[in-house]
């Protein structure tokens, strides 16, 4: 029978565990997939058995009334411990055996740790006064917001890893000597060969580089030119057709793109088009318009008509009012629509090939892909022309972030 304190009392570090532990024997069944991935029989028995002696340790951890349960929950979790350890001495073969390691050791360790505190000792054995119970739930509401915090960042570092980890591999490839596609991270054996490769003054990289700045700027810029006034027209008149043609621009969104390719080449032979910057700007600036179309006008329905009509009582006509007054408030939202822009010729890839089959007209998607063949793969200069293709793209990100959180967030309410 359970006293007062009993009743209304549980340590926090208790609570945290039955939290915490069902959530470590996940991670270790989502690893041990990994390892029969690469058939490494020994890890993945050793990661399962891991996964269910967690599971056995969260179901007998104390209660505050069995106190055989304390003692065979710190047993338990030295077992885990021991199971870590012989991981650990298996070998770290990759970085994803220190991430198994670390969810065998860290929730033993943290188990052992909280199940020996005197507090934890205490409320197990049924001895907690009522005064300890006031004065441990006072502690709970200090250590709660606390430990709450620590699994959120765990889970944080978690997600940021799991993005940086192909990264990673990529920057292995790079850096790795010859042209091996895989193998263990680590700085012992780098070298920059590929890079010097692909940024030597005599490699294809600077000529796909040209022609995808070209292309990519050249998008951007007519793209504009054609959708913000359509935005503009589509918001603040109203024309025979208007609705008609809002809805054309998201029917042609509902197509997959590769049924106009046909289309599309024909054209452009017809046009003598082929093979030139000029097609590929023209492709994309059409197949780009119905979406930027739509984020502008979204935004341009968000700025007050008031502004506008007190511009044309200033003497102001339509074409002052929008250079002077709306534009100027919509340069967040031009921002992130000019980057999807840049960003979607930057990487489209099917266009780029069908329209052009020079090496001198290659744009980088197209050009990168050409490294691996069926003859050949050069996987280390394919990684390295990878990470140096991003480098644009994250610097843009970096300077237009103000504005992309400014023009994403911008239309999402209407005042």
């Amino acid at each position: 029978m359970k006293t007062l304190s009993q009743r209304c009392y549980q340590p926090q570090e208790i609570v945290t565990l039955r939290l915490w532990l069902p959530i470590a024997v996940g991670v270790n069944i989502a690893l041990s997939s990994i390892d029969w991935i690469r058939e490494d029989w020994l890890s993945l028995q050793l990661s399962l058995l891991g996964a269910f002696a967690l599971g056995v340790l969260w179901l007998v951890l104390p209660d505050g009334e069995q106190r055989w349960k304390r003692d065979v929950a710190m047993g338990k979790a030295g077992v885990i411990l021991l199971i870590g350890v012989i991981r650990y001495a298996a070998g770290m073969q990759m970085l994803i055996d220190v991430w198994s390691t670390l969810w065998l050791i860290g929730p033993a360790t943290l188990a052992l740790w909280w199940l020996s505190s005197p507090v934890i000792s205490t409320w197990a054995k049924g001895t907690l006064s009522t005064k300890g119970a006031e004065t441990g739930l006072a502690r709970n509401k200090v250590m709660a917001p606390r430990l709450g915090a620590i699994g959120s960042h765990v889970l944080l570092l978690h997600a940021v890893l799991i993005v940086l980890l192909p990264v990673l591999w990529i920057l292995d490839v790079a850096m790795s000597p010859g042209n091996i596609l895989g193998g263990d991270i680590g700085v012992s054996d780098w070298t920059g060969e590929h890079f010097s490769k692909m940024l030597d003054g005599d490699s294809s990289f600077w000529i796909w580089m040209r022609n995808s700045l070209v292309v990519s700027l050249g998008t951007t810029l007519m793209g504009l030119a054609l959708a913000v006034p359509a935005a503009y027209a589509f918001s603040r008149f109203r024309f025979g057709g208007r609705e008609v043609s809002m809805f054309v621009f998201l029917l042609v969104q509902m197509f997959p793109g590769i049924i106009i390719l046909v289309p599309y080449f024909l054209v452009m032979k017809s046009l003598g088009l082929l093979n030139t910057s000029l097609g590929l700007i023209l492709a994309y600036s059409v197949t780009a318009l119905p979406l930027c179309v739509w984020m502008l006008k979204g935004f341009f329905d968000t700025v007050p008509r008031e502004l506008e009509e007190a511009a044309l009582l200033d003497g102001c006509n339509q074409f002052q009012v929008f250079w002077k007054v709306v534009l100027p408030l919509s340069l967040p939202a031009v921002a992130v629509t000019a980057l999807f822009s840049f960003l979607a010729a930057w990487n489209e890839y099917l266009l780029a090939l069908t329209f052009n089959t020079s090496n001198d007209m290659y744009t980088l998607p197209v050009g990168l892909a050409s490294l691996i063949s069926s003859t050949g793969q050069a996987w280390g200069d394919f990684a390295a022309a990878s990470l140096l293709v991003s480098i644009p793209v994250v610097i843009l990100f970096i300077v237009f972030q103000k504005f992309l959180i400014q023009g994403l967030s911008a239309g999402s309410v209407k005042g």
